[in-house]
């Protein structure tokens, strides 16, 4: 039976966490990243803010730096990014695999909070939060900075998902439940935070262009779902959310249920594109 435990979400405390903890989130990221599926939803909404037309582009919350890293390898990109997360750790880690990829000439990576940037206003042709309004606790302080630094006329886009969505398989539906809300509480700020999003994208002042919806689903065997499971073992117990020994049961027991062909894991994921009025 699970305990009772007060949790945090990990994702959006990094600037507070040990190196252990930092490396397995690095390895997360990363996997997820070079995902098919991630990458194709990221291309989307690229795409619809015609980000290879922006000269200068913001990655606020820029983690690893997936995105910024993407559309630097853009071949039609010829502009500059600056990307910037509250993990000092974390912008090592970017800064690092961007010199990898022969990327890092073309971003300038700092350590900011994305509630109070240190920004000229309309400084921007394009602003990008990949994965970050999930992990916000002041989420339309946030978009209004991001309405803030974009130049009237450029274009905002942001991906997350939608993690009230998140749900793992079980063989008792009632304890499926309750581990599903104790990884929600382990991992996300704001489950509920893109279903708003249209909302606070007009309270921000920005004007709703394009919509993309996804469903992410492994059926029979982990696949998608298979880094983020090997990261619980880790950032469950980190949380707050389960024991080491209970995190461990709970991973093992859904690659079982992978092996036998049963597995089932999904979210919903959302993208929005919006342009300053």
């Amino acid at each position: 039976m699970t305990t009772t435990v007060a949790s945090f979400d990990v994702y959006g405390k990094t600037d507070q966490l040990d190196t252990p903890i930092l490396e397995t989130m690095v390895t997360r990221l990363e996997a997820r990243g070079g995902q098919a599926e991630f990458q194709q939803m990221m291309g989307d909404y690229l795409e619809a803010m015609q980000i290879d037309q922006a000269q200068s582009v913001l990655d606020l919350g820029c983690g690893t730096g997936v995105a910024a890293r993407a559309i630097a390898a853009r071949p039609g990109f010829t502009g500059q990014i600056t990307a910037i997360d509250i993990s000092d750790y974390l912008v090592a880690s970017a800064h690092q695999l961007a010199t990898q990829e022969g990327v890092a000439d073309q971003i300038d990576f700092r350590v900011g909070d994305s509630r109070s940037l240190d920004l000229f206003d309309d400084s921007f042709d394009a602003v990008v939060a990949h994965t970050l309004v999930s992990h916000v606790d002041q989420l339309l302080e946030t978009l209004h900075e991001i309405a803030r630094v974009v130049r009237p006329g450029g274009y905002v886009g942001i991906f997350d998902g939608d993690y009230a969505s998140l749900t793992f398989s079980h063989p008792d539906p009632q304890q499926g439940q309750r581990y599903d809300e104790l990884i929600i509480s382990a991992v996300i700020t704001q489950p509920r935070a893109m279903r708003r999003m249209p909302d606070l994208l007009a309270a921000a002042g920005l004007d709703l262009t394009a919509h993309f919806p996804y469903v992410v689903t492994d059926i029979g065997r982990a696949d998608y779902w298979t880094p983020a499971l090997e990261s619980f073992r880790k950032i469950l117990p980190a949380a707050g959310a389960m024991t080491t020994t209970e995190a461990g049961a709970w991973v093992d027991a859904r690659f079982d249920e992978s092996t036998r062909n049963v597995f089932f894991g999904s979210s919903n994921y959302y993208s929005y594109v919006a342009r300053k009025l």
